[in-house]
């Protein structure tokens, strides 16, 4: 008998009730190991302990940010949330590597994992730099092609796809692969900084999709795998306690980590791309929108402005905590219909119908 069933078995007899062997009851007692909780309150202690530390040292050394005229927020606050993002969620996964049954000690899955640590401390380093001195447009892009490059080269690489009709797994030619790998990160990447306009929104969403993706990977029995996101949960949720509207500390950097975190973790253990878009479809959809709107005018698709779906809707009259509130619900609710729906025709309807109705919303607001 394995231990997770194992483990099963002593609750439901100490609950009184019998115990049958089954994938379910195995799937429930893996659910319930202390592997699990460890990564989980690893990361969020580490992210619990380091955001204050960081907010203070923030404060003392003056890398604030100012009040400005395309910001909302009205007194100068720390905007450093990529060090203790990084350093909390590399600390949750750094312990599943001491987990003989369930951490990802399988030869494929340990360089791909590197590879993801070693990209989410790079990202939080030039990050910390863009923080305090605000850099140009063209390190940054070359940061996140270095770090998607890394990835690749650690094995994280889209090398199938699922055909929107049937589902089944259509292969990719190792040159489009790469490429469209490429494009995924860097684009997801982005995605997530552009959403970083309003208090908790990036933190909240992040959540919320890695417990998508969570379940997904329970789903599939990668049991090793699930404890990745795992370990983002707690990283994000130790931090947004400090970042949620009224924030203490903004996210920074941080949204670039998150985004290359997110990024991975849809890739490693076979690409769940139908998944992650759905649960993130309003956010990439509004970037999309707002990319093409730019060039339309003949503006730098990286160029700051209050265009995007949260700051129409803050400059509507909604509070943060409102705005917030109403992304986590359409995040959740379009990452359930993620785990619900099967692979193939039922998906890409979804995928159509909520991408032509966020359009049709964003096409409405540009015209008031």
């Amino acid at each position: 008998m394995r231990e997770d069933e194992t483990i099963f078995k002593r609750v439901l007899q100490n609950l009184g009730l019998k115990y049958a062997r089954a994938p379910l009851c195995a799937t429930i007692g893996a659910l319930m190991t202390p592997y699990l909780l460890l990564v989980f309150a690893v990361a969020f202690v580490a992210a619990l302990v380091l955001t204050p530390f960081t907010i203070r040292l923030a404060r003392r050394l003056n890398w604030l940010d100012q009040p400005a005229p395309r910001r909302t927020h009205q007194i100068p606050t720390p905007r450093l949330g990529g060090i203790p993002l990084a350093v909390a969620f590399v600390a949750g996964i750094v312990l599943t590597f001491a987990f003989p049954r369930f951490g990802p000690i399988d030869e494929n899955e340990r360089p791909r994992v590197i590879g993801l640590c070693v990209g989410v401390l790079i990202v939080a380093v030039v990050g910390l730099i863009d923080d305090v001195r605000e850099l140009k447009a063209a390190p940054l892009f070359t940061m996140q092609l270095g770090v998607a490059l890394i990835a690749i080269a650690s094995g994280v690489i889209i090398q199938e796809i699922a055909s929107p009709l049937d589902g089944s797994p259509i292969k990719l030619p190792d040159v489009v692969a790469i490429l469209f790998t490429l494009f995924w990160i860097v684009g997801m990447m982005n995605t997530v900084n552009f959403l970083d306009g309003v208090d908790g929104l990036v933190g909240g969403v992040t959540v919320i999709a890695s417990v998508i993706l969570f379940l997904h990977n329970f789903k599939l029995t990668q049991y090793s795998i699930a404890l990745l996101p795992l370990a983002l949960i707690g990283a994000t949720l130790g931090f947004l306690i400090f970042n949620f509207p009224p924030a203490k500390i903004f996210l920074g950097s941080g949204a670039y980590v998150l985004g290359f975190a997110l990024a991975v973790l849809a890739i490693i253990g076979g690409a769940k791309m139908a998944t992650a878009l759905l649960a993130l479809g309003i956010p990439i959809l509004d970037v999309a929108w707002q990319i093409a709107n730019r060039l339309r005018v003949r503006r730098s698709p990286f160029a700051g402005d209050r265009g995007h779906l949260h700051h129409r809707l803050y400059d509507s009259g909604l509070s943060m905590r409102a705005i917030v509130l109403v992304y986590y619900l359409l995040t959740a609710a379009f990452g359930a219909l993620a785990l619900i729906l099967p692979s193939g025709i039922p998906k890409t309807i979804a995928l159509v119908v909520i991408g032509g109705g966020a359009l049709a919303v964003l096409a409405r607001l540009r015209r008031q």
